[in-house]
């Protein structure tokens, strides 16, 4: 029997076949975990369409609050597991890591617009930012994604670990006064909690928390985008 012929014979050999397959099935799946739950998303560019259900995590660190409703994350896929925070440090004090970490636009909430391209600050606006920064900076949370907007921030819901448990970031700013209920009638992300969001402005109006105390003088951010 000629060498071609054994070779063929022995491709063609079910323990061959199987090894084979076994090679590739732990090659493709080695690919899914990496990409899941090992590969940093540095940039909105890094973001698949199945990143996008609100069915996927992502875990990370909040490096700069920008503004009263959103903030740049830097993704630290594994966390503590795959030696973030004792093996692996997340950078500081480089350009406020533009080109390594996520916007992210807080899904549901419209935080008071600060002064900006010559217009004036909204009430409160200076107060929302403080808090926001608070709350989340320098602190590790999750985000959930839901879409990218206009300004190439990725639209999310994002909880962080507090002594009392894990809290919605939209809701504690809606229950607290300094946010309200987003507004826009076409695109609005809430994750599926809009309901309990309008329920908690509902409170914080009621007892006229935070810029609730305008009264009859408050002009959503949404009004005031509007008219200036």
């Amino acid at each position: 029997m000629s060498d071609s012929t054994n070779n063929e014979a022995s491709l063609r050999n079910p323990q061959v076949l199987l090894l084979s397959a076994g090679i590739g099935t732990s090659l493709f799946l080695s690919y899914r975990l990496y990409n899941r739950y090992v590969r940093r998303i540095q940039t909105y560019l890094n973001l698949t369409p199945s990143m996008l259900n609100g069915r996927r995590r992502l875990y990370g660190k909040v490096t700069r609050v920008g503004d009263g409703d959103n903030f740049r994350f830097y993704h630290t896929p594994g966390g503590p597991l795959l030696g973030w925070g004792w093996l692996r440090k997340v950078p500081e004090g480089r350009n406020n890591l533009q080109n390594e970490t996520l916007m992210i636009r807080l899904c549901g909430v419209d935080a008071p617009e600060r002064a900006h391209f010559g217009k004036p600050a909204q009430p409160f606006s200076e107060e929302s930012l403080q808090w926001l920064k608070n709350y989340v900076e320098n602190r590790s949370v999750t985000i959930t994604p839901y879409s990218v907007d206009q300004y190439k921030r990725l639209v999310a819901r994002a909880q962080v670990w507090k002594l009392t448990g894990r809290k919605d970031v939209s809701a504690e700013m809606i229950r607290n006064g300094i946010g309200v209920v987003y507004e826009a009638k076409v695109g609005a992300e809430f994750g599926g909690n809009e309901g309990w969001y309008r329920k908690l402005e509902h409170k914080a109006k009621k007892k006229k928390r935070g810029l609730w105390v305008l009264g009859k003088k408050l002009i959503t951010p949404g009004e005031f985008k509007k008219n200036n």
